[in-house]
């Protein structure tokens, strides 16, 4: 089998987690671990010292992990509390709903599906593998990041041309401006037909104890069966769990 790995990067992975097992080394002693020279092992502390994975003491040329070493941490317990805590709440509301439901982050410009609960009685609308991924522009789950994403991010979103998937896709700046200030108010986003023709959605978003928007819980179907009166109750629902699911990651 092809090895398509790359030294340099395994050799700082190595680094990174001598200094996370071993804190408060320097230099020589962590060369020494990892069998590497000391102008090398240097040469890593100092880039993973720029990008905040690793940090020297003020006083002494020690190091310890840095604070995005640390931000990693807490955002993989999270997911990983995140999507544990979901899986009970998304058969409820389906159950509820009678329709499936997806559990979808924040990656960048786009929408990732970290969890899915799919109704046993009904046809699949789209993929059905966690891990599919979607442009933020397209869909109820993808707006309510979106809205709740930095401007930076929006700002990234409106500078380039937003892929069409059907008819109903919101790719004009105006348009896609004007659902995400309707997401704001409301509090939840809902879509028709954006990505797949005849497909109703309905996301809310899920915060953790800073109150962030870290996820976004999404019910869909037909809209042949979700529209009109249903609709309502839809909706509660979704919004409903994405709340419960909120205050099971720590927002009050």
């Amino acid at each position: 089998m092809a090895d398509y790995t790359i030294d340099a990067v395994e050799d700082a992975v190595k680094l990174l987690f001598l200094v996370a097992q071993a804190p408060g080394l320097g230099v020589t002693e962590l060369s020494v671990r990892a069998g590497n020279t000391k102008a090398r092992t240097f040469r890593m502390l100092r880039t993973l010292e720029k990008h905040g994975l690793v940090m020297r003491d003020t006083r002494t040329p020690l190091y310890t992990l840095g604070h995005h070493a640390l931000y990693l941490g807490l955002a993989a317990g999270s997911q990983a509390a995140l999507a544990l805590a979901a899986g009970r709440v998304m058969q409820q509301v389906g159950m509820v709903c009678g329709e499936s439901v997806q559990l979808r982050i924040r990656d960048g410009q786009e929408s990732l599906c970290i969890a899915r609960w799919e109704h046993p009685q009904h046809a699949r609308l789209g993929p059905r593998r966690v891990g599919i991924r979607r442009p933020l522009h397209a869909g109820a789950a993808g707006k309510v990041l979106l809205a709740h994403a930095p401007p930076h991010v929006l700002e990234a979103v409106m500078a380039h041309t937003r892929a069409s998937f059907t008819q109903a896709t919101l790719v004009s700046k105006s348009s896609l401006r004007h659902a995400l200030a309707k997401i704001q108010g409301l509090g939840y986003g809902l879509s028709y037909g954006e990505v797949v023709p005849g497909a109703v959605a309905v996301a809310a978003p899920v915060r953790d104890a800073s109150r962030e928007v870290v996820a976004v819980l999404s019910v869909a179907g037909p809209e042949a069966r979700i529209a009109g009166a249903g609709m309502t109750a839809v909706i509660e629902a979704a919004v409903m769990a994405a709340r419960d699911l909120s205050e099971q990651i720590g927002f009050r």
